[in-house]
């Protein structure tokens, strides 16, 4: 699917939800009826939460991996899995890396932009990153597909990720120290 017509769909959900919420409102209840807002915010949001996942689906079914997905929507497959240390939270993360979209465009690398390494659980990169870093053992390899919710959100990133997009990460952990 094309940039266009994924802020084609999400018009379109507007849209919708704008006529729920007038037809809702041009009964007798107030305008101002804060639980019918939520449970419409709620419905939409399930709604491009479902639409991401389907095409996450789509993505990963076109490319034949295998991948698992977590309570959160994170979809992984771990690659040249090992017995080395174990992330974890409060030590500094050293990856190689590559961000893609679905749509096959690269935007950004460690091979242009050095390697990344922060500090695993006191944010400063996606929600959906550091939870595949404490996934992944030192050495191995990992393929991560973050859905918007658990990467660059509603508005993107500023630069290269455009609104609502799902990111996929293909990530090598090379090392972990304490400081």
């Amino acid at each position: 699917m094309s940039k266009k017509s994924y802020g084609t769909i999400g018009i379109l959900l507007f849209g919708i939800i704008l006529m729920v919420s007038c037809k809702q409102n041009s009964s007798n209840a107030p305008v101002n009826d804060r639980a019918s807002q939520r449970e419409n915010l709620l419905r939409a949001n399930k709604g491009l939460v479902s639409l991401d996942q389907q095409r996450i689906k789509n993505y990963v079914k076109r490319r034949n991996w295998e991948m698992q997905v977590t309570e959160t929507g994170l979809w992984y497959q771990l690659m040249d899995t090992n017995t080395n240390e174990k992330a974890q939270t409060g030590k500094i993360a050293y990856l190689k890396y590559q961000v893609s979209l679905l749509d096959g465009t690269i935007c950004y690398t460690s091979d242009s932009l050095g390697l990344m390494q922060f500090k695993i659980g006191q944010g400063g990169v996606e929600s959906g990153l550091e939870e595949a870093i404490l996934l992944m053992r030192v050495g191995e390899k990992g393929r991560f597909i973050l859905p918007p919710h658990l990467a660059h959100g509603l508005l993107g990133d500023d630069n290269k990720i455009p609104p609502r997009s799902v990111i996929v990460y293909s990530a090598e952990l090379l090392k972990l120290t304490d400081y």
